[in-house]
């Protein structure tokens, strides 16, 4: 693995959030994706949660 790969460099994990329909999804750059939300701010909560574990 590279020094920048996000996998073993916690500091490269960038979180976004997308929508489908009425749904929001937290993602990682690393593959990390959280379920399927119908509030927003429990997918930003999600993704909070997979930054404090890496």
């Amino acid at each position: 693995m590279r020094d920048d790969d996000p996998l073993r460099n916690p500091r490269q994990h960038t979180t976004t959030t997308s929508e489908r329909g009425s749904f929001c999804t937290a993602r990682c750059v690393c593959g990390w994706t959280g379920p399927a939300r119908r509030s927003r701010e429990r997918a930003r909560t999600d993704a909070a949660e997979h930054m404090a574990q890496t």
